[in-house]
């Protein structure tokens, strides 16, 4: 399969595709496979749904291998797909020596992430790039708000004692409110993997369902922290719960696990996706965090959002990658594609 030819929609470089960011009317958010969906606002807890679950970890492996085994695109093409990239960015600094100085610095970074020689030697001054939010912890949030004011970057908070999410209910509900109240946009929260290892669903149902009535009108990313589950199962398991809780986006990882984002599991996250939307008409986004530093590995997933989901889901409003090193290398390829030279990692710093 050449993904050049087959994909040559996701790759025009127009203001209405690389950098699109509206909703197709005020109820749909989505379209699968022609099907209209609407926003995810949640339905009850169906335990035979998740019963019936099952994963062939064979198969997701071999799909996920096939993956990043195709020929990678070229020039142009490639180009447009790592600008796409950088519209579904989260840049996010959650480090115990953050400190305001790094945080307005990462902002400017968000506002203007392409260095401007390089925006105009690419000829795309009149798209306006930019991510698609900064994430931090609470204490910088006003901080966020302030160094992004008129720019149209979300701010996001990490909430719900990230990044093990063990501190008391109470405790955590009343974070997401204050963050909330401090103005963020977009909520992460961490689940109870113990509910999942338990197999303690309608605790876990209502867990997220409590999170997300504290989110108000901010967006909802369930972080599922998937390299402490186990299994694919769980994985999937604990999507459906998430979903049927009301989230707004499912998240792999805190980026603190041993292992994070990894392709065959955002498989397995993606098709419960898939299959939520078609059982409840209802679109629900990805946010695949931790491990992914490559301009290249931002390709991977971003074609296998297209070929999974479909476009709808190659926008900052139902994708989102969680990264910290990833923008360094998008400006270094795509400094290649306008000048033909790699230009040393320095020249391209985040905060």
């Amino acid at each position: 399969m050449s993904v050049d030819r087959d994909y040559p929609d996701l790759a025009r470089k127009s203001k209405n595709d690389v950098a699109a960011r509206e909703p197709q009317s005020s109820n749909t958010i989505a379209t699968l496979a022609g099907r209209s969906l609407l926003s995810n606002s949640g339905i009850p807890l169906d335990l035979n749904w998740l019963q019936e679950v099952r994963v062939n970890t064979s198969a997701v492996e071999r799909r996920a291998q096939t993956q990043v085994a195709r020929r990678t695109v070229k020039k142009e093409w490639q180009a447009a797909w790592l600008l796409r990239a950088i519209t579904c960015m989260d840049l996010t600094t959650l480090s115990g020596d953050d400190t305001d100085e790094r945080v307005r610095r990462l902002c400017a970074k968000a506002r203007q992430p392409i260095q401007q020689d390089l925006v105009q030697k690419l000829g795309i001054e009149e798209l306006g790039v930019k991510v698609g939010a900064v994430c931090v912890y609470h204490t910088f949030i006003e901080t966020a708000l302030h160094a992004l004011e008129g720019s149209g970057v979300h701010v996001a908070a990490v909430s719900t004692g990230f990044p093990a999410g063990l501190s008391p209910l109470a405790e955590r509900i009343a974070e997401i409110r204050r963050s909330v109240e401090a103005g963020a946009h977009e909520i992460d929260v961490v689940i109870t993997r113990g509910h999942v290892f338990g197999g303690r669903w309608q605790a876990l149902y209502d867990e997220v369902a409590a999170f997300k009535q504290a989110c108000g009108a901010a967006h909802m990313k369930v972080i599922l922290g998937t390299g402490d589950l186990l299994t694919f199962r769980n994985v999937a398991r604990a999507s459906f719960v998430a979903m049927m809780a009301g989230a707004d986006f499912i998240k792999t990882s805190t980026g603190k696990e041993a292992t994070n984002a990894t392709l065959p599991v955002s498989l397995v996250m993606v098709r419960a996706i898939r299959e939520y939307a078609q059982q409840t008409g209802m679109a629900v986004g990805f946010k695949p965090a931790g491990g992914i530093r490559t301009a290249k590995q931002s390709i991977d997933w971003l074609a296998m959002m297209k070929e999974e989901l479909g476009l709808s889901w190659t926008h900052a409003e139902l994708f989102r990658f969680g990264a910290s090193g990833l923008l360094g290398d998008i400006e270094r390829q795509l400094e290649h594609h306008a000048t033909g030279r790699y230009s040393a990692e320095y020249r391209h710093p985040i905060a």
